[in-house]
């Protein structure tokens, strides 16, 4: 029986994790739960024991010097918890961590068990993987789920994705299993730039849980930060002739996929998030997944000079996402924000 000490009872909580590792391209996902807990102040109570679920020679310790006392920092995933204020306060239950090198039931049943005892009414799981979209437009965003009434209620894709998984992907079967209803929200990166940070990443990841919680988040920085990227990119893109033809393909393939859709859906969302952050005044930041289920790297990079240029570009074809049945983990057919993993 896990025994929380210190920790309040909370008010509708909604746990929010995210992992580094393979199901976090371009740190998107674990930086959007870091933004929570920064914003939000955060209080860490819980933290699970290294030695039952990471390999140290895969992911080492660090040391640190704190008052002139050496310090050693273990990898491992932490708990905290927030809470919203407001008309209706409500409680995030944040988990931030690593993707476990073993063990990966047992970690999954340890979170589950701190869920239980908390109270918590919905899991939601956030990745990224690497994906053929266009650093130029709209991060496409899926959001899946197991469960046929919570897709129905919440708008959400039933996952059918059979392939490759992350954890990611079994701690959603094994909220499942516990009868825990839970949401993974999959942003896509463009595989032609997956370095860390992308802040225009996390930041649709963000949008897409404020719409899927119905909460306001203050986004600090984020916003200017994802622009800025953007233009970095850009200029990447124009001083190389074979990148920007590259992105152009992309971009053509994402603008046809997507006309048919040019939904009133998409406006919508935009249009009361706006009415949210208007109302809500002043604010209260190794190889990853892919869309076809295998493991993605970064730029490919010239010799001498270090420029970077994507691959050959393949035949343009619409995106598939995660959940789809032609690739794994990765959101395929989203919206202006949608497009997401197992």
């Amino acid at each position: 029986m896990i025994e929380l000490e210190g920790v309040p009872e909370l008010i509708d909580p909604v746990m929010v994790a995210a992992f580094e590792g393979w199901n976090d391209a371009g740190d998107a996902a674990s930086t959007a739960v870091a933004h929570l807990e920064r914003e939000w102040k955060g209080e860490v109570f819980a933290a699970l024991d290294a030695e039952d679920y990471y390999d140290f020679q895969v992911n080492r310790p660090t040391v640190f010097m704190d008052s002139g006392v050496r310090k050693i920092t273990w990898p491992t995933t932490r708990l905290s918890v927030v809470r919203i204020g407001g008309d209706k306060p409500r409680d995030l239950v944040l988990v931030r961590g690593i993707e476990p090198s073993m063990r990966w039931r047992s970690f999954c049943n340890e979170l589950l068990g701190f869920a239980h005892e908390l109270g918590v009414e919905l899991v939601v799981i956030l990745g990224a993987l690497l994906g053929d979209t266009p650093h130029t437009r709209p991060v496409p965003i899926s959001g899946t789920t197991s469960d046929t009434d919570l897709a129905r209620r919440m708008d959400l894709e039933e996952t059918k994705y059979e392939g490759p998984t992350g954890i990611v992907g079994v701690l959603q079967e094994a909220c499942t299993h516990a009868g825990v209803p839970a949401v993974s929200l999959w942003a896509a990166v463009p595989h032609y730039v997956s370095q860390p940070p992308n802040p225009k990443a996390t930041l649709a990841l963000l949008n897409r849980l404020e719409d899927l919680l119905d909460l306001r988040i203050p986004l600090g920085e984020l916003p200017e930060d994802a622009r800025a990227w953007q233009v970095g990119v850009d200029q990447l893109a124009a001083e190389d002739s074979e990148v920007a033809e590259y992105v152009q393909t992309l971009e053509e393939a994402r603008d046809t996929a997507e006309l048919p859709e040019a939904s009133g859906e998409a406006i919508a969302r935009e249009f009361e998030r706006y009415l949210r952050r208007r109302d809500g005044g002043g604010p209260s930041s190794g190889g990853h997944a892919t869309a076809d289920g295998g493991e993605g790297g970064s730029y490919l990079r010239d010799s001498p000079s270090g420029r970077t240029r994507p691959p050959k570009p393949p035949k343009p074809e619409s995106e598939t996402g995660p959940e789809s049945e032609t690739g794994p983990e990765t959101g395929p057919d989203a919206d202006d924000e949608d497009s997401s993993e197992d």
